[in-house]
């Protein structure tokens, strides 16, 4: 841990920022001083019906009507109700602007590139939704997209969400049967897909499991095709044809705070995934705040985020409009031709927030990249990562290869809530391997397992009273068993977010990994990031996965790891990551085991399933291999040997 911390907020900057902007709005609410952040936060969390109320009014949420009160029944969690009374539109406020500043630029793999302003991305919108209104779908009814990261995906959710009908999405590298896991329990009743996508340098169609898709989901009555690659079918309806249709006035469905806005899934590796239902104003909200008080951004801001249509952070991305700043939106591999990329693409677009996952930035050190010698970034003052916990070896690089200039905030929450319970904030100083803070309104600690708070150790991350994005509830459980299972039986009242985290003596959070794949060798729990950190600086090593096998009534450590190019895995190179891990984590952190493997399973989002792994080397079944990319991974965990003996 260094003695000083790697970055500093500019005074000037930090004195003109949305954050300090809303502070001053907000003593004058709470009639109290707030000499800095964890005060403000300790106010926030104290009376946040008060803070969300003085938000609403900062932000200046767009509504039809007035709410009545900030929050009824707040004690209740779930069960609270944020706004009553209010009637909004989450379309009316991401399309307030209706000007000639450019909206969205898209960037394909190929290079192709278009751009849509604000004024367009309106009237797009408009046409789109005159058409969904023809295919009968109203306020409730569910629209789906299979779609790349591309403007048309953003102009299909606005279309959706101004008739105050559900939006949900997946990304075009999901295979059928994994949409069909998603899409068949929703019953979408109409489809936006693309006939294919680019990726790596492939051209990759998607005809064939769209059509198998659209024959076993029979609420689909039409799918819209977003033609990338001309293979849509012949006699198909297209976007494009959409937008050849004569003007039309958009007109925005005014809704309650907390009607459906969004379903998302959960990772599905246990069974089929968990349809999330977000709502309107939460979603909006928890955004708002997030992009205002903790990114700081503004109209001139231009916002990149590497993501697709399958990950939380789309939504989290297309929130933005609302600013009026421009998205940057990239569809492709970040790594094709090479590492340049995606920091070619920030230069030429002139990108101020770069956002990504800590796996890239892992994998740009791993290929020796520096962007910083190889580009001007000197437009870009914010760099955002998330995914998984970025090590303290990635804040360093970010510092040392990138740029010295920039806030670095490391980010977490997900699917679950649509957003954070820790991210960055532009007015405090980033320290190694630290998350910066708690985010406002979000009442979020550290419990031991018997629902104490931990100060100076590793527990479960939970938020201790009500917030607005939490879910609606999950689609298809009208008792809500499933939604109060998932999140509430462990501590009543209390949200565990499943989290092995510690809180820093700076106030800052470290993220340990998941805590249902915490390691618990002798007893002692021990997060899995902790022992990626390490092999991460092995150069012979491209990526791993860490499990625990049930042995001798104990748990040992079984690392299994994928090796680079022309690397083999030898009884030396096992013993310096033994060493390393040993001198850098603790003698408990050693793995007994260390195996190679050719390539490690994830989920369609991306994200390694060491659970999965879990019950293959316990010969247990694991229940949802839909759910992954690559299931066939799992074969080579299988039968091992060298795990009986």
């Amino acid at each position: 841990m260094t003695g000083r911390p790697l970055w500093q907020p500019d005074p000037a900057a930090a004195a003109s920022s949305h954050l300090a902007r809303f502070t001053t709005r907000a003593q004058a609410a709470a009639g109290t001083e707030f000499p800095d952040y964890a005060s403000l936060h300790r106010w926030s969390v104290a009376d946040p019906g008060a803070f969300w109320a003085a938000f609403w009014d900062y932000a200046d949420i767009v509504a039809e009507t007035p709410f009545e009160a900030p929050v009824r029944n707040l004690d209740q969690l779930p069960g609270a109700t944020w706004f009553p009374g209010a009637r909004l539109n989450f379309a009316a406020n991401l399309l307030r602007y209706r000007d000639d500043q450019v909206a969205l630029i898209s960037v394909l793999e190929t290079g192709a590139r278009r751009q849509l302003t604000y004024r367009q991305l309106h009237d797009q919108t408009a046409q789109v939704a005159a058409r969904l209104v023809e295919l009968g779908v109203k306020p409730g009814d569910r629209v789906a997209g299979w779609l790349p990261n591309v403007p048309e995906a953003v102009v299909a959710m606005l279309a959706t969400a101004s008739l105050g009908a559900v939006w949900s999405s997946c990304s075009p590298d999901f295979g059928a049967s994994g949409a069909l896991d998603r899409f068949g329990q929703i019953e979408p009743r109409v489809l936006f897909a693309c006939d294919g996508y680019h990726y790596n340098g492939k051209r990759l169609s998607t005809v064939a499991k769209v059509q198998e898709v659209e024959a076993q989901v029979s609420s689909i009555k039409q799918v819209v095709w977003v033609t990338l690659i001309d293979e849509a079918p012949d006699d198909a309806e297209t976007f494009d044809s959409l937008l050849k249709r004569p003007p039309v006035a958009l007109t925005f469905t005014p809704q309650p705070f907390d009607s459906p806005l969004y379903v998302l899934y959960s990772s599905g590796t246990t069974g089929k995934p968990k349809c999330i239902v977000h709502g309107v104003g939460g979603t909006l909200l928890q955004h708002l705040k997030e992009h205002q008080l903790h990114v700081d951004l503004h109209r001139q801001d231009r916002l990149f985020f590497f993501t697709t249509c399958g990950w939380m952070m789309w939504n989290w991305l297309a929130s933005a409009l609302a600013t009026g700043c421009t998205l940057v939106l990239y569809d492709g591999s970040p790594f094709h031709p090479g590492p340049e990329t995606l920091w070619s693409l920030a230069e030429d677009e002139g990108v101020t927030v770069f956002g990504t996952s800590a796996k890239y930035l892992s994998a740009l050190e791993k290929a020796g990249y520096a962007p910083g010698s190889r580009h001007d970034l000197s437009r870009v003052r914010a760099l955002l990562s998330t995914g998984s916990p970025l090590a303290q070896e990635g804040f360093r690089y970010v510092y040392r290869d990138i740029k010295q200039d920039l806030h670095l905030a490391s980010i977490s929450g997900g699917t679950d809530l649509i957003s954070c319970f820790v991210l960055g904030a532009p007015t405090l100083p980033v320290w190694e391997g630290e998350i910066q803070c708690a985010g406002l309104g979000m009442d979020v600690d550290v419990w031991d397992d018997a629902g104490h708070p931990l100060r100076g150790g590793k527990g479960e991350l939970v938020c201790k009273t009500a917030f607005p994005s939490c879910p609606v509830g999950f689609w298809n459980d009208p008792g809500g068993e499933k939604f109060h299972d998932a999140y509430f039986s462990r501590f009543p009242g209390v949200w565990a977010h499943g989290d092995f985290a510690e809180i820093t003596a700076h106030g800052g959070y470290i993220i340990h990994g998941r805590s249902d794949a915490v390691l618990n060798p002798g007893g002692v729990r021990i997060g899995t990031a902790e022992i990626y950190r390490q092999v991460e600086q092995i150069e012979e090593f491209q990526e791993a996965i860490c499990v625990g096998q049930e042995w001798q009534d104990d748990v040992r450590i079984v690392l299994f790891v994928v090796m680079q190019p022309g690397a083999d895995l030898d009884d030396k190179l096992r013993n310096a990551i033994r060493d390393r891990i040993r001198r850098n984590a603790s003698p408990r952190h050693v793995p007994e085991i260390i195996l190679a493997v050719p390539e490690i399973p994830r989920t369609l989002s991306g994200k390694i399933v060491e659970l999965a792994v879990r019950d293959v080397i316990h010969q247990r079944p694991v229940k949802n291999t839909s759910a992954l990319a690559n299931p066939e991974a799992l074969d080579h965990f299988r039968g091992r040997e060298e795990l009986s003996g």
